[in-house]
């Protein structure tokens, strides 16, 4: 290898190295993180805030087997069950046993009834008659009985109908709707800033309180990666400038609620060793935009379970 081969292949290893690789280093700012249950594979519905699609996440610990399972459960569940229902004939064995002594009468050339030998006489043709009548009832009913109804009042054609998966897949009804009520939103808001300033601080028990264990975890991973190149984050002054809910849902004891916010604020990157900045500036704002998922446990306080980026 020449000389001047060798100095640009040093040169090419240590722009990798020193190069600021962590590009918008504030908390979450480097890739989509964290989990939104059974939709963590699955994009938000954009907002106005948000027109666009959120990026699929990049780190997460749901695996997507268990992101399916919620919506295919139900559906397993009713096929089981419908599998191990007995049929109309191992319920009522009696009418299925003269059915089928009538039918086979009637394959021998004997007629229907004369397979039921023991019901002679005009006695026996009218209770024959009787049973035949009453299983076609039974029929009809057993066959309405598994049709779907309409609501009261309302036809079949206008009753309204269940949620739809809004990327497809699987016949389950989708998760039940959560109310976010206005002082949600504002417990949101609030949620943003305060991580933030948790971050900043590298107050890693209050990123505790507000967030997930997985997304304190991120977190540290980013915290470690930053001391790795010898550099410290801080975020300032973050105002959050429009908010919108994409979706919120309902997944046995918990609580999902995904909202698409654009936000401003002052993003510095400095270096430990004298202070000098490596990214960012620190007067100059900044307006991001990021979708960020919260998620409560029977009633409890919010807490953030993911960061998406956006764009």
């Amino acid at each position: 290898m020449s000389r001047f081969a060798r100095f640009l292949a040093v040169t090419a290893v240590a722009a990798l190295a020193f190069a600021p690789v962590l590009a918008e280093a504030r908390p979450g700012g480097s890739s989509s993180s964290g989990s939104r249950g059974s939709r963590t594979y699955s994009a938000p519905p954009a907002t106005n805030t948000s027109p666009g699609t959120a990026q699929p996440m990049q780190r997460t610990t749901t695996e997507p087997s268990r992101a399916a399972a919620p919506a295919t459960a139900g559906a397993a569940t009713a096929g089981a069950a419908a599998a191990a229902r007995p049929g109309f004939f191992q319920r009522n064995p009696l009418l299925g046993g003269l059915i089928a002594g009538g039918l086979i009468g009637a394959m021998l050339g004997g007629g229907f009834f004369s397979g039921l030998g023991s019901l002679a006489g005009m006695l026996g043709f009218l209770l024959q008659i009787a049973l035949i009548g009453g299983l076609v009832y039974l029929a009809v009913m057993l066959f309405r009985r598994r049709q779907q109804p309409a609501m009261a009042g309302m036809p079949r054609e206008m009753a309204p109908q269940g949620a739809r998966p809004m990327f497809g897949g699987g016949g389950a009804p989708a998760a039940p709707p959560v109310t976010i009520t206005a002082a949600d939103q504002h417990a949101f808001g609030e949620t943003l800033v305060a991580i933030n300033r948790a971050w900043s601080a590298g107050d890693t028990s209050t990123l505790a309180r507000l967030s997930t264990p997985e997304m304190v975890q991120y977190f540290r991973d980013d915290y470690a990666a930053l001391a790795a190149r010898g550099w410290k984050n801080e975020t300032s002054d973050v105002r959050l400038e429009s908010g919108d809910v994409a979706e919120a849902w309902n997944e046995g004891a918990r609580d999902y609620c995904t909202v698409a916010m654009r936000f401003s604020l002052v993003d510095v990157t400095r270096n430990l060793a004298d202070g000098a900045v490596v990214e960012g500036h620190p007067s100059n704002r900044q307006t991001v935009t990021e979708v960020w998922t919260f998620v409560r446990v029977q009633g409890g306080p919010w807490q953030l379970s993911a960061i998406q980026q956006t764009g």
